[in-house]
């Protein structure tokens, strides 16, 4: 059984990992680290629904020298720019990190710098990372020793075009996505735009043309197609607590594919052989984020125009899920050598 900290455990993603690695049998929860305001308090007392089951103490990050200690896996659930500060020190001390924030998404660091604005201060072990999407990156993420947990938007999107960019059969120039995305995604603060009044009966797109995650996006699926891809991304807030759906528009290639692959027959069988073996990939018409909530699913489907020339692929995630907390745990399977499911059997409370 390995040890594991959390840092960061004060928030959704962090209290939902938690949750996971309390039910993983070949994880012990070691200790856990919060913002200054949590220090000294169980962590029950934070998180009502963790009475009796978790009663650990909040530390602080005052405290990560010492609690790293003899621990073989640090999770970090921080804002942009503060895990670069502690990671070189973590892998020094023998632990394993896998980074649920966007420091180490990236194996460009100036790609990085244009879309946080923030100077990537780690010269040290930057380049080890691995981008911790497990159905494109297995192989990788097994002989790290540093993950880059992927963002929540990037991860339904990416996986949902992926087979299209990796067969050729889309003009990479033409993606245009339109995501939407539970509020529990703008993390546990106070901000002004998640009050319920403001959310409650309304949706709302936000940051048009820089959200940071198109950077994200572009990124990865410009290794996935071996070329330059041009996406165009729209993220939206919908009045509900968790869950995305991303909508992904592409027009089909010039070049003629395989006869009747461009079908939605041809199509859905092209997905489900892509995506074949993956645990955590289902292709099935119509997908909604009900079917995939508390789970680490990413459920996809995918339709063909044949008189527009274009593919609507449909892609749904449970944010806090396969798009943070249970993605970390499936990295961290792939970094044991355990089965990528251990810990990740749930399925969706319905209705």
């Amino acid at each position: 059984m390995i040890k594991v900290g959390i840092v960061g455990a004060g928030g959704y993603a962090g209290v939902n990992l938690l949750a996971l690695l309390l039910r993983h049998p070949e994880v012990s929860v070691s200790w856990l680290v919060s913002e200054d305001a949590h220090n000294g308090k169980k962590i029950s007392a934070l998180f009502p629904h963790l009475t009796n089951i978790c009663d650990l103490n909040c530390q602080t990050m005052a405290d990560i020298g010492k609690l790293t200690k003899g621990t073989d896996v640090v999770f970090l659930a921080l804002p942009h720019g503060i895990a670069l500060e502690y990671v070189p020190a973590i892998l020094a001390a023998g632990a394993k990190v896998v980074d649920l924030g966007a420091d180490y998404r990236f194996d460009d660091e100036k790609t990085f710098e244009k879309w946080y604005s923030v100077t990537h201060q780690d010269k040290t072990v930057f380049k080890e990372a691995v981008f911790g999407l497990p159905e494109l990156f297995r192989d990788k993420i097994k002989k790290t020793r540093l993950v880059g947990n992927p963002g929540c938007y990037p991860t339904a999107s990416i996986l949902g075009t992926a087979p299209l960019l990796a067969n050729k059969l889309i003009d990479p120039a033409s993606i245009m996505i339109d995501a939407k995305s539970g509020v529990s995604g703008a993390g546990r603060g106070l901000k002004l735009n998640t009050l319920y009044c403001e959310r409650n009966d309304g949706v709302m797109a936000y940051s048009v043309t820089n959200h940071r995650h198109m950077g994200e996006i572009d990124h990865i699926l410009c290794k996935v197609a071996k070329e330059p891809v041009g996406v165009t991304f729209v993220p939206h807030l919908i009045p509900q607590d968790r869950g995305i759906l991303a909508t992904i528009y592409a027009k089909i290639t010039n070049d003629p594919p395989k006869a009747g692959q461009m079908t939605n027959e041809g199509i859905i069988k092209l997905y489900k052989d892509f995506y074949k073996g993956e645990d955590f990939v289902r292709i099935y018409p119509t997908p909604c984020t009900k079917n995939v909530r508390g789970t680490n699913y990413c459920d996809i489907g995918v339709e063909v125009n044949e008189e527009k020339g274009t593919v609507i692929v449909t892609s749904v995630i449970d944010n806090l899920i396969k798009g943070a907390a249970g993605q970390a745990v499936q990295n961290i399977n792939l970094l044991f050598g355990w089965p990528e499911t251990t810990g990740l059997q749930q399925i969706a409370i319905f209705p």
